[in-house]
Parts: structure tokens; C-alpha cells; sequence
């Protein structure tokens, strides 16, 4: 039986949206959101946040999950989410829990579908591979511009949508990694298995004030 845990990082800085992690939508902390989702396929004892606020800590404490004191030497805007999942795996496995895989959520992404953290848990386990990546597909005709002319990149002028080659994206909702992984300090590998999830969640990220009021806005019209 493996053993998963998982990780909802979460840091009191935001340049374009401050205080993204806390600010209410739809009636509760953003944070809330993702802690809520995960409550419904794991216990209190398997969810951890990752934090460096103390008004985030506040938030969150109600919730009976663990909570990790993040060091400010992994606070800042260019620290990659690697080293604070690296960093959580080390206070994990410090306290003698053992584990084999971390679920990555993050606060940005507080809409999921229903049932999709288990069916992404069995496909991996089904894969036989290390990690696993959230990802959707981009129905977009692509190119790009040089010496002031477009051109196409993923289809042909005059080509139907339904005729090209399928693109995905990553969209943010959900990583699973195997601890070994996370203990070289990395998300996903060369060959992640791609979990796709075709579903108007996945394109919502939050990052500006507009992406804030569009989450609103899908989440009021449920």
C-alpha cells in the first residue's frame, strides 16, 4: 500500500495580487479551497502546509492539518517549489513519517474536478512511473512572428482545429512525485505521465486581480 501526503504551499507574498492566498473568494480564504478539496480524499495527519505568514497560519489552523514553518531563505519570489517540497520532505521524514508519494496542490489553482485525485492516484500507480502532471488540451492555433510575418506553428493556413495535431498544456491543477524525486530535489522527471483533464477548471490560475475575478465568476455561475 503506498503512502501519499500532501502539499499546499503557501506564502504571505504576492507582488500582482497581495495577500492572493487569503483573500476571499466565494466566502473563504483562496487557501481554503485546495485544503477543503484535499480533505476529501485524505485525513488531517496527510495534508501539510507550507507557510511563512503567520495570518496564514491562522487561517489554516482550524483545519487540523500540519503545518510547516517555511525558512525565509525559501520565501522569496524566484525560490523554486521544488525546494520548499524538498524542504517539507526533510521535516517529514525528520519526524519519522514515512511516505512514497507527494501531491502537489497549490493555492492558485483553487477549482478541481470531483474524484480526480484518486482516479490521478491509480493511473499512476498503473504507469509505473515516478511522477505524474496535471495537463489539458490547447485547441489554440499557434505561431509566431519574425521579420514583422506570422507564422504558423502547430497547423497550416486554412486547416481545420479538429484536424491538427493535439497540443497540451500544463495547467497547474495537480502533480504527484515519487519521494525519490523529491529528494533530488525535483517535481517531475523527463517521462511524467500525463494526466489530462479536459474540464473549465484548468484554466483557471490565479495570478492578477482578473484571474481572481474570473475564478468568482465560474464559481458563481456552479
Amino acid at each position: 500500500m503506498q503512502k501519499y501526503i500532501v502539499v499546499i504551499p503557501a506564502r504571505g507574498g504576492s507582488k500582482r495580487l497581495p495577500r492572493k492566498n487569503i483573500l476571499p473568494l466565494s466566502g473563504k480564504p483562496l487557501i481554503c479551497h485546495s485544503i477543503e478539496y484535499a480533505l476529501c480524499d485524505f485525513s488531517p495527519n496527510d495534508i501539510y502546509v507550507s507557510a511563512d505568514d503567520a495570518e496564514i497560519m491562522e487561517v489554516v489552523k482550524p483545519y487540523g492539518i500540519h503545518i510547516i514553518k517555511r525558512p525565509e531563505s525559501l520565501s522569496g519570489d524566484l525560490v523554486p517549489t521544488a525546494d520548499v517540497l524538498q524542504h517539507v520532505s526533510t521535516e517529514v521524514q525528520g519526524a519519522d513519517i514515512l511516505y512514497d508519494y507527494m501531491i502537489l496542490l497549490q493555492c492558485t489553482n483553487p477549482l478541481r474536478p470531483r474524484g480526480m485525485l484518486r482516479e490521478a492516484m491509480d493511473k499512476l500507480q498503473q504507469s509505473g512511473k515516478r511522477c505524474l502532471v496535471g495537463v489539458s488540451p490547447s485547441y489554440r492555433k499557434l505561431g509566431k512572428i519574425e521579420d514583422d510575418r506570422y507564422i504558423p506553428w502547430n497547423y497550416k493556413f486554412g486547416q481545420r482545429s479538429q484536424d491538427m495535431t493535439p497540443l497540451y498544456y500544463e495547467n497547474g491543477l495537480l502533480y504527484i512525485t515519487h519521494r525519490s524525486l523529491i529528494d533530488e530535489c525535483k517535481i517531475i522527471d523527463d517521462a511524467p505521465f500525463p494526466y489530462i483533464i479536459d474540464h473549465p477548471y484548468a484554466q483557471i490560475d490565479i495570478d492578477t486581480p482578473d484571474d481572481f475575478a474570473y475564478a468568482a465568476y465560474i464559481i458563481s455561475k456552479q
